[in-house]
């Protein structure tokens, strides 16, 4: 099936805008013309088109000078160059100024039906590309959750029947979790797999950079905004977008992204004119978006636009029997990126790990397996490597040391310790599962003198 594709034809000889328009309707693209460069460009930056038909002798601005404007304000429109025979040179000059290809006349209707086709694709690749390259920068290694619990059977079940279809998903569940794991397997089971998968953390975005990393901007449109910038969603056309940490985002951004949702289409940053894009939306916190709505830090019609399948992910400590193979899972994972091959975990170690509370779940057990394998001298996990980490086999941070009870200021400490290690050194995501504000937690850390 043909992408329908909205196409500019700037030429001022009025047989090649009537053969052209009519062939490329019959295809079912959406098709405008305009016979001078200066109406072509009024036309280009008022609306959205995916490629642009330009012929090179045009009155007034010449053609050159058009597709100059175009690939500056538009690097990935595809510009193909229409020319007669006579001017073939210029037509190789316009390819190096980033003419995507050229049509020399005569030509027939296939031919202009193949050359389009080809403009779309190569549309299609730079926007992949964009996706490659991010996705290698990530360099990070996705694995499903497993897990043979209760909780989680209901969990992956819904999952199963939600991710074939066009539904937009709301994963709640407290940092660490696997909220992206388990939206990434949504995306990796439905319609949209073979397209990209582009991940937001709205919890990491400076708010001022916010809406340029949604939506893009073009040259000009701020200070230190030097080139034109492809925003998230275009990156994600066709595939899926993930805005992890949802909560996060201001009331302004809330409202411009309702205003996608409903009409599945952006604007650029210093732009007035739509794109549209095609992309499902899956959406994450760890904080209770009903409270926030009534609290009127988040927009009620947005929530229900984000919450029409909600998916609740429990804490590590309420489904305790999927630890075991947790362990065994991380321990592979681990293995194989270290080139080791640790094969035992002893029975202290696994009830250490079951009586362990993991308050940063999923993720802190991944960190302490995979610095349990770094740290072991042998084919077995010790104790040893993992009391580092504050795990002691068969006690808590409440039992006595050395026939010792500990301090409160002890207890404290090492808690944040722990807590801190589990969530990488972010101290906003350590207060929040503390219960305490930031300002609090810095205080306590330099209390403690907590490397």
């Amino acid at each position: 099936m043909t992408e329908t594709a909205n196409i500019l034809i700037i030429d001022d000889d009025e047989t090649i805008l009537d053969s052209c328009s009519q062939v490329l309707k019959r295809e079912g693209h959406i098709v405008k013309g305009a016979k001078d460069g200066e109406k072509g460009l009024e036309l280009f930056k008022k609306e959205f088109f995916h490629i642009v038909l330009l012929d090179l002798k045009l009155p007034g601005l010449d053609g050159m000078e058009v597709l100059s404007v175009i690939k500056e304000e538009s690097p990935e429109t595809p510009v193909i160059i229409i020319t007669g025979f006579a001017s073939i040179d210029s037509a190789v000059e316009s390819i190096k100024r980033g003419a995507f290809d050229y049509l020399a006349k005569p030509f027939n209707p296939e031919e202009l039906r193949i050359i389009t086709k080809k403009a779309l694709e190569s549309r299609k690749i730079f926007f992949e590309n964009i996706y490659l390259r991010t996705e290698l920068e990530k360099k990070i290694e996705f694995n499903m959750v497993v897990g043979k619990s209760k909780v989680m059977e209901k969990v992956l079940d819904i999952v199963t029947r939600v991710s074939p279809t066009e539904s937009t998903v709301l994963i709640t569940g407290e940092s660490g979790t696997g909220k992206e794991l388990i939206a990434r397997e949504i995306h990796n089971h439905s319609l949209r797999k073979y397209a990209p998968f582009v991940v937001v953390d709205c919890g990491a975005l400076v708010e001022t950079l916010f809406e340029s990393e949604l939506f893009g901007h073009v040259k000009g449109s701020f200070t230190g905004a030097f080139e034109t910038k492809h925003g998230r969603f275009e990156v994600a056309n066709g595939g899926t977008i993930f805005l992890d940490e949802i909560s996060n985002i201001s009331l302004n951004i809330q409202a411009n992204l309702l205003r996608v949702i409903q009409e599945r289409e952006i604007t650029r940053v210093g732009s007035t004119k739509p794109i549209k894009v095609d992309v499902r939306i899956l959406a994450a916190t760890n904080e209770n978006l009903a409270d926030l709505v009534r609290k009127g830090k988040f927009r009620e019609d947005l929530f229900y636009r984000l919450s029409v399948v909600p998916i609740h992910l429990p804490l590590l400590k309420e489904r305790k029997e999927d630890i075991p193979l947790l362990v065994d899972h991380f321990l592979h994972k681990y293995n194989k990126r270290s080139n080791k091959k640790i094969n035992k975990v002893s029975q202290n170690i696994k009830k250490a790990l079951m009586k362990y509370d993991w308050p940063g779940n999923i993720r802190e057990l991944e960190n302490t397996i995979e610095r349990a394998v770094v740290l072991s001298k042998s084919d077995e996990i010790e104790l040893e490597d993992l009391v580092y980490h504050g795990i002691r086999s068969g006690s808590s941070l409440l039992d006595p040391t050395d026939g010792r009870y500990k301090t409160l200021d002890e207890i404290e400490k090492e808690y944040i310790k722990t807590v801190l290690q589990a969530q990488f050194g972010n101290k906003s995501k350590t207060a929040k599962i503390l219960g305490i504000d930031r300002k609090t937690l810095l205080a306590k850390v330099k209390k403690y003198n907590i490397q």
